[in-house]
């Protein structure tokens, strides 16, 4: 499927055209299949602020992306990157749906011996999937990422950093999948806590926290059958405070603080 150039705006089209003409890697990311409720899905990738504010919260990400502007953010990993990001274009369709994303930045760190600087255009695709056996919701979500990397030659690009860059990329996204569906997981088995941590995010809009507030107290009743119940999660859905469902979402990965001992 091809960007949809003729679709998007005009100031839209001639910055992701000028970006897509200095292309200096080109990776289309192996497709991800996860359970995750639709609407919650969809909330995500329209409110990226939202979910990078509950890795805050939970001190898994030292990650930070700031709106800073209609549907423009601010991003800093915390590790040497920084830069802005951009929706293009937005696609909306019965089971799915397409975003277009334009982005430049920077980088300095160990992974590079010079600067790095450059821009971005990443599609991002997604539709439902079959459900699992026990009901749950499954999604497949692929993402075409277009680089292009200021002052760095094809043969470096190719030999070192295509390599690194590509492991990178389908890693992080294999990991947000996999968040993605505890969230969802968690809103199933106890969506007042999930509402309840929804309300604790500082750095997400008052009108977001309600939304995903929402979303979260009926993920539920879209599932076509609730018997089974993610083993890793409690049952008791009146007892498990927030705290608890913060902790249950946390368990699986590494603190913040911990990961900065595999950067020395």
């Amino acid at each position: 499927e091809a960007l949809p150039l003729n679709k998007m705006s005009e100031d839209n089209r001639l910055a992701v055209e000028k970006s897509l003409q200095s292309t200096t890697l080109y990776r289309r990311l192996p497709i991800e299949l996860f359970t995750c409720d639709s609407e919650l899905l969809a909330f995500s990738l329209d409110k990226p602020e939202a979910i990078v504010d509950i890795w805050r919260l939970l001190g898994i990400s030292r990650l930070s992306l700031d709106p800073i502007g209609p549907e423009e953010w601010k991003l800093t990993d915390g590790y040497g990157t920084v830069g802005q990001l951009q929706l293009a274009y937005r696609e909306r369709r019965q089971h799915g749906g397409m975003l277009v994303f334009q982005g430049k930045g920077a980088y300095t760190g160990p992974l590079s011996p010079k600067n790095l600087t450059g821009g971005c255009v990443l599609m991002v695709r997604y539709r439902e999937a079959e459900p699992m056996v026990d009901g749950r919701l499954r999604q497949a979500i692929q993402i075409d990422a277009f680089l292009n990397m200021d002052g760095i030659g094809l043969e470096i690009v190719t030999r070192t950093l295509q390599p690194l860059i590509a492991r990178s990329a389908a890693a992080n996204l294999h990991e947000i999948c996999l968040f993605m569906s505890s969230l969802s997981d968690a809103a199933t088995v106890n969506p007042h806590g999930v509402a309840t941590l929804a309300g604790r995010l500082t750095q997400t809009s008052e009108a977001d926290r309600k939304t995903l507030a929402t979303i979260a107290k009926t993920v539920g009743s879209r599932q076509k059958t609730q018997q089974a119940r993610p083993h890793h999660l409690a049952d008791n859905e009146k007892n498990v405070s927030a705290d608890q469902v913060s902790g249950d979402l946390a368990s699986r990965w590494l603190q913040s603080d911990e990961l900065d001992l595999f950067s020395k």
